[in-house]
């Protein structure tokens, strides 16, 4: 492997000045004479359809196969980590600012709003200089005595990554099952604690996906089991305490690795269900929570191109489902007829409305729709029939349903969040229609909501479609395209972007950087065709809609060309590296997390986890129609020799859905096929995975030096 590295000559030091939003900007003089990694090349050819793809830097997947080149695979990415150092040295300084800037608006100790299940009122606490958190209770009232159930802070000393899952207690309140995961491959080993004893119990469970479910008999654990060397979930299990794991008898087992499956309870704490979902069908089985040892039924057999889902409500299920309704409708069957035969529809389709998810009372249902991309929450009294929305008073927000385990309860709890409002938890009456705040997420250090403006404008994309864009800035910003922007993307999986509040992100705010959200085709939020259309072959309406939206907000004078920024990770990282190659030219800097950009060779592998799962998202690139059309844009595979912007790109080692190599072959491509001067940096997170760091504090160190990047190439410092 070749690595020279000549120490920088300098980097000068600004003087600037934040009042009123005129910041004082001198350009950056990057580290002279510093030359960058150079990877070797090991030509692998891959061979499809007729078609030959020389990949040169194949041998870096090595490391997790403990092959002859592992050695080399963290010796180049050290040697790139220390590569970013060396040209970020000069804003060394001003990442540790950010960091106690943004680390100093968080309460460190807080405590959230506890949640009454089952008799025993659940919350979470957090402690000064703790990087992590206690999960406790208090029996009956929060005047009770606090039983501290897992201290998580504890668990985790001397481990440099830590997660924790599942938090499950038993019917009968004396027993946890919780899962851990060490290496942040998302493979969970779990656990049980005696709530009473404080003694963790021999039953341990390696390898699942950390989300263990409790029969009735507070004896019997369902869990979902991992293979281990795709990591999918790939069986259901069954553990009687003080059994051995390893005789656990399989209770479900999937033969199609397209699916993703998994199992809970239902909210009734009546059934037990394993679900079976692929991106374009679904399978559920159930079980009496009463009769662990019994056998699952299935609720409805498999129908191509056919998707729903369930909520046990009394007699009956409450079905959602897109059968014969593009954007979902609700059905209702009895609880001993659950073929579709037998459904019965409640509320109809709507062409203009996503039927998104019901949350059942015993006298309520709480239905959560999305029109022209945002979120409604429709309440409905099922003895009067009567119903209404809610009002939530912004143009652009977010609003979730909370935690409401209470099935005869008549508050419903709900999260409300905006580009301008912190994260606020709100219990609304369902019978008087009043809400109550509970708790809004305090930010320190003088933030005032009212010095903050937010938008919601509409970019035409090339094909006519109008594409949402919301936006915050601090007042007193001007739009005359003398401003930094940020614009931010995912795109994909049907996941929608809502306007959320960060409380990191006031950094770039009050350094005049305007923020903004391109909620493309890819996503679900103008409905279920916004992510049909931003899939499989229609998979470029992500980038272009991005592109485009970009060039709006230039257009509009929020921000010009050489001072538009773009971010995104995972497949929003894929988003990254496709409008780099499409529209290079656009974009000042790109920061790239995670970034999914060896689309084909990664979908060719069915030994990668999620490759499978995914076929339904990307395609299948055994059918050759499907081959070249992933081929035509997958970001590695078009590099060229050209002029690209500034990039910064992140990946985690220990990454398992984005497995670090797709970045490190990416960068290394890059690094000898781009014509510009322009930087190019590599961070290697060496302990972490997909995720980042799992620390409450120690994630800000990634956020610093993403925010040092974009505006270090503003010249802003300080």
């Amino acid at each position: 492997m070749k690595y020279a590295f000549l120490m920088a000559a300098g980097f000068s030091v600004l003087a600037v000045s934040c009042k009123n939003n005129q910041v004082k900007k001198e350009p950056v003089q990057w580290p002279a004479g510093v030359k960058a990694p150079v990877a070797d090349k090991k030509d692998t050819v891959l061979t499809a359809h007729g078609d030959n793809r020389m990949d040169e830097y194949y041998w870096m997947n090595d490391y997790f196969k403990k092959g002859p080149d592992s050695t080399r695979v963290v010796d180049y990415l050290k040697a790139e980590n220390a590569y970013l150092d060396t040209m970020m040295s000069g804003t060394k300084a001003f990442q540790q600012a950010l960091f106690a800037e943004m680390k100093g608006r968080i309460r460190e100790k807080d405590e959230s709003v506890p949640v009454l299940n089952n008799g025993y009122y659940y919350y979470t606490r957090t402690e000064e200089g703790k990087q992590y958190y206690k999960y406790c209770r208090k029996k009956g009232n929060l005047e009770a005595p606090e039983e501290i159930l897992l201290d998580v802070d504890q668990l985790a000393e001397g481990s440099g990554y830590f997660s924790v899952s599942g938090f499950n207690v038993s019917p009968d309140n004396k027993l946890i099952a919780y899962g851990i995961d060490k290496l942040s491959r998302r493979q969970y080993t779990l656990y049980v604690k005696n709530l009473e004893t404080g003694e963790v119990l021999k039953d341990e469970i390696p390898g699942t996906a950390g989300n263990p479910v409790w029969a009735a008999d507070n004896k019997t654990l369902f869990y979902t089991s991992n293979n281990p060397v795709t990591l999918l979930s790939e069986k259901i299990r069954k553990h009687k305490l003080g059994t051995e794991a390893s005789t656990d008898p399989v209770v479900y087992e999937e033969k199609d690795p397209s699916n993703y499956i998994g199992v809970y309870a239902t909210k009734s704490k009546a059934y037990i269900v394993i679900y079976s979902s692929a991106t374009l069908s679904s399978e559920y089985r159930i079980l009496e929570a009463g009769n662990p040892d019994g056998k699952f039924r299935v609720f409805q057999p498999r129908v191509k191109d056919m998707l729903y889902s369930f909520e046990h409500w009394g007699s009956k299920f409450l079905v959602r489902t897109n059968l014969e309704a593009k954007n979902f409708r609700l059905m209702e069957t009895p609880v001993d007829k659950t073929g579709k035969e037998n459904w019965k529809e409640v509320i109809a389709h709507r062409p203009d409305v996503l039927l998104e998810d019901i949350e059942v009372f015993k006298d309520h249902w709480v239905i959560t729709e999305r029109k022209e991309g945002l979120l409604q929450m429709r309440i409905r009294d099922v003895v009067s029939g009567k119903e209404h929305y809610l009002d939530f008073g912004e143009p652009a927000y977010a609003a979730y349903v909370g935690a409401n385990p209470e099935f005869n309860s008549t508050t419903f709890r709900y999260n409300y969040t905006s580009l301008t409002t912190p994260n606020s938890v709100y219990d609304y009456d369902l019978n008087t229609k009043s809400r109550k705040l509970m708790k809004e997420q305090p930010v320190l250090g003088g933030f005032n909501k009212d010095d903050y403006l937010t938008e919601r404008v509409f970019a035409t994309a090339r094909d006519g479609a109008k594409v949402p864009v919301s936006i915050v800035y601090k007042k007193g910003t001007k739009k005359d395209g003398s401003a930094p922007l940020l614009l931010y993307g995912y795109g994909s999986y049907g996941a929608s972007m809502d306007a959320s509040f960060n409380s990191n992100r006031l950094s770039l705010l009050n350094r005049g950087f305007v923020y903004a959200i391109a909620h493309i085709r890819g996503g679900q939020e103008m409905g279920r065709q916004w992510y049909e259309d931003g899939k499989l072959f229609k998979k470029k309406n992500t980038f272009t809609d991005f592109i485009d939206c970009g060039e709006f907000l230039v257009k509009e004078k929020y921000t010009s060309q050489g001072h538009l920024y773009a971010m995104g990770g995972s497949a929003g990282g894929l988003l990254m590296g496709a409008v780099v190659n499409m529209a290079p030219g656009l974009w000042n800097g790109v920061v790239a997390q995670v970034p999914f950009v060896d689309v084909v060779t990664t979908m060719s592998d069915p030994s990668i986890p999620l490759t499978t799962n995914e076929y339904d998202e990307w395609g299948n690139p055994g059918n050759k129609e499907a081959y070249f059309y992933m081929k035509s844009y997958s970001p590695y595979d078009n590099v060229e020799k050209k002029n690209y912007p500034n990039l910064l790109v992140t990946t985690g080692l220990h990454d398992s859905q984005v497995q670090y190599f797709e970045p490190a072959k990416w960068v290394a491509r890059l690094r000898v096929m781009k014509t510009d001067k322009n930087l190019l940096l590599f961070k290697t997170n060496m302990e972490a995975g997909h995720g980042g760091a799992s620390g409450r504090f120690d994630y800000l160190k990634d956020v610093a030096l993403q925010y040092a990047f974009f505006t270090a190439l503003e010249g802003i410092t300080e």
